[in-house]
């Protein structure tokens, strides 16, 4: 069945509104939907925010904790949106060396640079919960709200990725290539 609607327009023959993760066991996937829909909706708040800021300055108002709120979502949905990038294979690579190698050797290439991969967002969630938990008592200049909940960002957005990187490998040891785990 097609994702395009058909001539009498059923609703559900739509397309979705989001582009569809790789095939992964069902926690996974409720995953990758709360950190794809928190990205849109994120995203949608700070639109909002910067619009109503522009139209405010227009008649000589100031919202000054739009800005930094807008600061704060920004951080959120950045490290959210690396996450939702890792879940489909996304993320930039340079791959003219790994292309060159057999599917075994790619295979255990690939596997090697996701346990980097891995180890590297584990620092980074170890680093960013200590960030976080340093920082509760320093607060945002106009919000007034603890830093720490824009450093949080941080190890959230390092785990969420970690899970995605570590289905990735799995995927890989059990012999998949790049086009069999997220399509051509």
């Amino acid at each position: 069945m097609s994702d395009v609607p058909v001539s009498g327009g059923d609703a559900s023959a739509r397309r979705p509104l989001l582009p569809a993760g790789p095939p992964a066991p069902l926690p996974i996937r409720l995953l990758g939907a709360a950190v794809d829909w928190s990205v849109v909706a994120i995203g949608a708040v700070i639109v909002l925010l910067v619009f109503s800021n522009v139209v405010m300055h227009v008649v000589h108002k100031d919202n000054a904790w739009t800005t930094e709120l807008c600061e704060l979502l920004m951080v959120w949905v950045s490290f959210l949106g690396a996450a939702a990038a890792s879940r489909r294979g996304l993320q930039m690579s340079i791959n003219e060396f790994l292309d060159k190698l057999g599917a075994g050797a790619r295979k255990w290439a690939d596997a090697a640079i996701q346990l980097l991969v891995l180890a590297v967002l584990g620092l980074l969630t170890y680093f960013g919960i200590i960030i976080v938990r340093a920082s509760w008592g320093n607060v945002l200049t106009v919000l007034d709200w603890p830093m720490a909940v824009q450093y949080l960002a941080l190890p959230v957005g390092s785990v969420a990725t970690a899970v995605f990187v570590g289905w990735d490998l799995v995927e890989i040891l059990r012999g998949k290539t790049h086009e069999q785990r997220y399509g051509a």
